[in-house]
């Protein structure tokens, strides 16, 4: 079962908004057992919607469509379908129920407008929003199958999960697809590549295998598709454990989690508390820890300690060390991570400085020199990195290689 997905919005297009349904809407799907074939964005115009359905159906057995169905005069989406399947437009008794139900819920009067949301093309099925006055409909023309949903985002995902999945699994005979995802740090694509080639070459046609490369990370994907889920399951996790034993030294989960948020699930399980210091990546790791619910059960605190003065007083690093041999130093960044160890009172400590550009550079500390440290109780590691000239990578890669040191340290101290 093939499926397409078309997005309508000139607000997509121009960068306004990102597409987020698209995404979320090719997981679920996928999850199902519907291979997505082709996701397009297209504008708020009649001619653009009606050549991308008809290009989709070429394309897919289901097609669905988000966006375009509000009350105002630039959502075009219901006539433009009207027009595709050459019916006329109706007034759904369900689809006006649902709308005065919601204005009659919050004491608001109903416009004409409103009353319009109501209208629908005639030979549609129409999915009752239960969070919102557009209804969603669901067609049958020629053999293919439309679904046409809100483009607020709450909404649609209500309407897949509650009524358009279940409705299609109910229609149509869904083959199993498997998923397995190894989350790998501080080795290249292509370094891994070479070293899983000979298990790569030994897949099956059924199991494919595919990198995800983002800066310093690479995740290796299986993906299987079958009829019986037990055997499919346990045929590709006899490969997954083939890759893991063979990168190993790389493989911080086995599953598609965030670097950080698998340094929290261990940590967390471990009963282990973290804090930071940090310079260059001006508060950047501990936002990507803190975003995840529960980290305060890990994550402590820490410093950003831009300045001299700072990097003194917060962390204790001594005065002639910073002058001696500079903020960006093995000297100052192991000071820095001793002063978080013994300040804030956690069990790990990650420290961080560095020059993260565009400017700032030296003739022996370039733009993308960084220092990297990490420390328990029982030891404390130091790394020099040169990254690039650009800045938010020079940060990212920082938090990357900073989580990928600590989770050595917590390998190694567990031994």
């Amino acid at each position: 079962m093939l499926a397409e997905i078309i997005t309508i919005g000139d607000e997509i297009l121009i960068g306004q908004i990102v597409d987020t349904n698209s995404a979320w809407m090719a997981q679920q799907l996928n999850n199902a057992g519907i291979r997505v074939k082709q996701i397009s964005s297209v504008s708020d115009d009649r001619q653009h919607i009606l050549t991308a359905l008809a290009e989709a159906a070429e394309r897919a057995g289901i097609i669905f469509i988000t966006g375009g169905l509000g009350p105002t005069k630039d959502d075009i989406t219901k006539k433009t379908l009207a027009e595709y399947f050459g019916v006329g437009m109706v007034e759904s008794k369900a689809a006006l129920n649902n709308v005065l139900r919601i204005f009659e819920k919050y004491k608001r009067p109903l416009l004409e407008v409103n009353r319009l949301q109501a209208e629908v093309p005639e030979n549609c099925e129409v999915i009752v929003n239960k969070n919102g006055t557009a209804p969603g409909m669901w067609f049958n023309h020629n053999g293919k199958i439309y679904v046409s949903m809100p483009g607020v985002p709450f909404e649609m995902m209500y309407m897949m999960e509650e009524q358009v999945i279940p409705k299609i699994k109910t229609l149509f005979k869904l083959p199993v697809i498997i998923h397995k995802t190894i989350l790998t740090v501080g080795e290249g694509e292509s370094f891994l590549a070479e070293r899983i080639a000979d298990i790569e070459d030994s897949l099956p046609t059924h199991i494919k295998l595919a990198y995800l490369p983002k800066l310093g990370q690479v995740r290796l994907r299986l993906s299987g598709y079958g009829e019986n889920e037990s055997l499919l399951r346990k045929e590709v996790n006899d490969y997954l454990s083939k890759l893991v034993e063979r990168v190993s030294d790389f493989v911080i989960a086995e599953e598609d989690i965030p670097l950080e948020k698998a340094i929290l699930n261990y940590m967390t399980e471990k009963g282990l508390t973290l804090s930071v210091a940090e310079s260059c990546t001006g508060g950047y790791i501990s936002h990507l820890l803190t975003q995840h619910a529960g980290s305060s059960k890990v994550f402590f605190g820490g410093a950003i300690s831009y300045s001299y003065e700072l990097k003194e007083s917060m962390l204790g690093v001594k005065n002639e060390t910073l002058w001696q041999y500079g903020a960006v130093s093995e000297q100052t960044v192991s000071e820095m991570v001793e002063g978080a160890l013994l300040n804030f009172k956690s069990d790990y400590a990650i420290a961080v400085t560095g020059i993260a550009g565009p400017d700032g550079g030296l003739p022996d500390k370039p733009v993308g020199t960084v220092w990297i440290a990490v420390a328990s109780a029982k030891k404390m590691v130091a790394k020099k990195f040169t990254f690039g000239t650009k800045r938010q990578q020079n940060i990212e890669r920082s938090a990357t290689m900073a989580f990928f040191m600590l989770n050595n340290l917590l390998k190694d101290d567990e031994k």
